[in-house]
């Protein structure tokens, strides 16, 4: 692979990864792979990527792979490195570490970034760290963050949100959003949007975008899961007939009582939930700008672009034009 060929900032940059017993492996080997990647682009050794532990040496994550980790306190950052806490359910137990605890401070004191991936957070929030800042978890966990950090300001829906010099990013893949987006930080858009192609992601999402679709959204809401496999059958199949009829034939119920049962257990009437589905498709694709948006509303439903615009101002407040100006990205070109 040539090297990249534009212009960038000439600053090395280490970016740690702190590890603990039982971490997500992902959470680790996803972000890391961008900035590796990164360098093969760059041609040189931009960011250097130690892995570390509060001891050092050898560290079992939830795959059971091994992961041979450095010191953390041997490991000396400045304004120009960073600080990334990864996730999984070994976090908890690592909350209750103060030495690890300590350590994350005193390192998180020297660094001029510090991030977390998915429930690498709580050890942001334990160590202080998430104080009056705005922070993202994994949907699952956004509640039990905000009850363990009061003073944080936990927004449960983008992929990650930055405050600050603190970035914290949602489940697992999200973390390479994060990476993608302080590589550009670092060294231009351009560099990201190439990464982008080269991990097979296409585009480089923002990180306003929604951290799960309408059909998880309405997963978590259902109390039962009755309606789960019709919940993705509308997903993919938003241009048929989805009236409360057509749905009602299709869960082998009546048209009352399918209402009624549906309305229920999701909190939703069946009507709202369609329109919910329809706009989040249509999100997605306004991201975007090659496609018109009279293609987007044919596409996912809605028929015409009035009618998605309507559905636009009443779900999200905003007009399907501003939703792109915002989030549009530049498409990368075809492998």
């Amino acid at each position: 692979m040539l090297p990249f060929s534009a212009k960038t900032e000439q600053v090395d940059r280490c970016v740690t990864f702190v590890t603990f017993p039982d971490v997500k492996l992902l959470d680790i080997t996803g972000p890391l792979q961008v900035f590796a990647d990164a360098n093969i682009f760059l041609g040189r050794t931009a960011y250097s990527t130690p892995i570390a532990s509060y001891y050092g040496g050898p560290v079992e994550t939830d795959a059971g792979v091994l992961l041979n980790t450095r010191r953390l306190a041997g490991i000396g950052l400045d304004e120009d490195d960073t600080l990334m806490i990864a996730g999984g359910l070994g976090v908890f137990p690592a909350c209750r570490d103060l030495r690890l605890v300590q350590a994350i401070q005193r390192a998180a004191s020297k660094a001029g970034r510090i991030a977390s991936t998915c429930t690498g957070a709580f050890l942001l929030g334990a160590a202080g760290l998430l104080s009056e800042k705005r922070a993202v978890t994994h949907w699952r966990y956004c509640d039990q963050l905000a009850d363990a950090c009061p003073e944080t300001e936990v927004d449960a829906d983008p992929i990650f949100i930055e405050d600050g010099r603190v970035w914290t990013s949602a489940g697992v893949t999200a973390g390479i959003d994060l990476a993608l987006a302080m590589v550009e930080r670092d060294h231009g858009r351009d560099l990201a949007l190439e990464l982008a192609r080269s991990l097979l992601v296409y585009v480089k999402r923002p990180g306003g975008q929604s951290q799960f679709s309408e059909a998880l959204k309405q997963q978590k809401r259902s109390a039962t899961g009755r309606f789960d496999a019709l919940h993705f059958w509308m997903k993919d199949n938003l241009t048929a007939d989805l009236k409360v009829e057509a749905l009602a034939e299709r869960s082998g119920m009546s048209a009352r009582n399918f209402a009624r049962l549906y309305t229920d257990d999701t909190g939703l009437t069946p009507a709202r939930a369609v329109e919910q589905f329809r706009v989040d498709a249509a999100r997605a694709m306004l991201e975007n700008p090659n496609v018109s948006i009279k293609t987007v509303a044919g596409q996912t439903g809605f028929g015409n672009d009035e009618r998605m615009r309507r559905s636009f101002a009443r779900l999200l407040g905003v007009t399907p034009q501003a939703y792109r100006e915002r989030f549009a990205v530049e498409m990368a070109d075809s492998l």
